[in-house]
Parts: structure tokens; C-alpha cells; sequence
């Protein structure tokens, strides 16, 4: 009789590596995290190995290796596009770290794996398409319908963080606000990612105020009902739905799961969920946009996931 076999898991971001294992019963448990060494494939790899070497006592030597990773996977051959992390940019990391490991390597964009997570086991488990809309420290997204992810040219779906769609005017309580088109580091100008996301959202309040001020004290501010910041929040939240509510009329997604640190604020979700139902061609009764099941560890688990199926 044939086991399915225990997957282990790889998280990779900018700052940091998570190792962790996914069990028979589809439960994760974090067994590691380390600094990443963002800029050199020697240093990468040998923290690698030397992470499942430390780790080998919870998993077996046919386990595959499933990664979660900030970037882009081309589709066609597998090369990484993934600026913030150059130990392997432009390469094959399935295939490099496959040979190295004598294992099997599945690897997928982090935010994809999320919306993978919440599509089969999260919040939109049971609906046709989901939509993951990433709100961390800038603006990602990923697609799921009829329980595949949807990957488009060269690697990239669901990216409505980017491209120059942001408002550049906004009412709020009659009073009409002009906001300039900022630079965005993927080249453009005028992406929601310069305001949607944390570093957005203090990007925003800068801008508003002239006050520099961390996302966690502006949202606590505009909680306590600080002028200053619940200004800033009314703008974010014309900003932010608009753009997401176009995408939930371009894909047909019943389900908007939301991943990343400003996933963790429920009333802002709410708040959220509210104003997308203002601009949708069809409102619905129920939440349209809600805060992922696997907000933390979704990327994790949807690897693994994707892994199964594979195999």
C-alpha cells in the first residue's frame, strides 16, 4: 500500500528562508527560519542543504522539496525572474536545486501558492474562481479557477498591483484630493503598489500629511479615530477597491482571499469588503473579500498542495 509521502516545505522571501513539513493529514509544522543569503547561489545552496541535512529526522529521502518564492517562474522554462533575491535570478531553480539535491523540486511564485491554499483548503474552498490579493509590504496576486492556477505570459497573472491604474483624484466628503503618480521599482509610475500596500500605505500618509509614521501606527491611529490617519484610510480605501473591484468584474471571482500583514487587521477588511461592494457590477450578501485562512503560511501550504497533486 502506497503512503503519501511528507513534503517539505521552503517560504522564499526577501529577508528570510522557512523550512517546514507538510504531514499525510495536509498539516504544516515550521521547523526552521534563517536570514537568506539574498545575493550569492553558494551561500543559498549550502544553507539549503544544510537546513533539510539539520532537519532530515522529519521526512524521508523520496520527500520532495516544495518552494514558495517571491518572483516570477517563466512558465516555459522554468528560469526565475527575482531581482530582490540575485543568488538566483535568471536561473532554473527547480532543476539547479533538483540536480543538487537529488530530490524532486517543484517551485511556484508565493503569491500563486497562497491563493492555491485558500482555493483548496481556505476561504474559497468551494467556490469556482478565487482571486488572492496579497496586501503586505506592497501589492500582489494570484489566480485560481475550477481549482488550477492560472498562469499567464511569461509568468504572470493577477498582478493588479501594477501598471499605471491608480487614482490620481479622490473625493472625500466633498473635499476633491490630487495625489501624484509615484515611481514604482518595477519601472512604471503610477501603480497602486506606491500606495496599496504597507509601505504604500505610509508612502500615502506622507504624502496627505507631510508625517512620517509606520502602517502599524497610522491603522491604530485611524482605529482610535486620529484625524490624520482615518483621512489617510479614507483615501487608501478608494485607492485600493477600486482597482480590485475591476478585477473581481475581469475574472468573475466570487471569492477575494487576502494574504499579507494588512490581512491580519480585520476591521480594515471589512472596511474593505464594503467599499469593493460600492463598485462591483454585482454586490453580493455575503463577504466578498475576507482575510485568507493561511494568511501567514499560505505560500507554505499551497506548495506542498501543488506538490501532492503532482505527484
Amino acid at each position: 500500500m502506497s503512503t503519501t509521502p511528507t513534503v517539505i516545505c521552503l517560504d522564499l522571501g526577501g529577508s528570510f528562508v522557512k523550512l517546514g513539513v507538510m504531514d499525510a493529514q495536509q498539516q504544516l509544522t515550521l521547523l526552521d527560519q534563517q536570514k537568506i543569503p539574498a545575493d550569492s547561489w553558494a551561500a543559498f545552496t549550502a544553507l539549503i542543504g544544510r537546513l533539510i541535512e539539520q532537519h532530515q529526522q522529519h521526512f524521508s529521502t523520496d520527500s520532495p522539496l516544495a518552494i514558495s518564492t517571491a518572483g516570477i517562474v517563466a512558465p516555459d522554462t522554468g528560469e526565475m525572474f527575482a531581482s530582490n533575491i540575485p543568488a538566483f535570478h535568471q536561473r532554473n531553480l527547480s532543476q539547479s536545486l533538483g540536480e543538487l539535491l537529488q530530490r524532486n523540486v517543484i517551485v511556484h511564485n508565493d503569491a500563486d501558492c497562497f491563493t492555491f491554499a485558500e482555493a483548496h483548503a481556505g476561504v474559497g474552498k468551494g467556490h469556482k474562481v478565487v482571486f488572492g490579493a496579497i496586501l503586505g509590504s506592497g501589492v500582489g496576486g494570484g489566480l485560481v479557477a475550477d481549482g488550477r492556477i492560472i498562469t499567464g505570459q511569461n509568468g504572470l497573472t493577477g498582478e493588479w498591483g501594477h501598471g499605471p491604474i491608480t487614482l490620481t483624484e479622490v473625493d472625500i466628503e466633498g473635499e476633491t484630493i490630487r495625489l501624484p503618480r509615484q515611481p514604482c521599482p518595477c519601472g512604471q509610475k503610477g501603480c497602486l503598489d506606491s500606495y496599496g500596500g504597507a509601505r504604500g500605505l505610509e508612502n500615502l500618509h506622507r504624502t496627505l500629511h507631510n508625517v512620517n509614521a509606520s502602517s502599524i501606527d497610522i491603522i491604530t491611529g485611524w482605529q482610535q479615530q486620529e484625524n490624520k490617519a482615518k483621512r489617510t484610510l479614507q483615501v487608501w480605501l478608494q485607492l485600493v477597491s477600486q482597482p480590485l473591484a475591476y478585477t473581481i468584474n475581469i475574472t468573475g471571482a466570487s471569492r477575494v482571499a487576502v494574504g499579507g500583514g494588512l490581512a491580519s487587521v480585520k476591521p480594515l477588511m471589512e472596511a474593505l469588503n464594503e467599499e469593493v461592494q460600492r463598485y462591483v457590477l454585482r454586490s453580493t450578501l455575503h463577504p466578498l473579500v475576507v482575510p485568507g485562512a493561511f494568511a501567514h503560511n499560505g505560500g507554505m501550504i499551497g506548495a506542498a498542495l501543488l506538490a501532492r497533486q503532482i505527484a
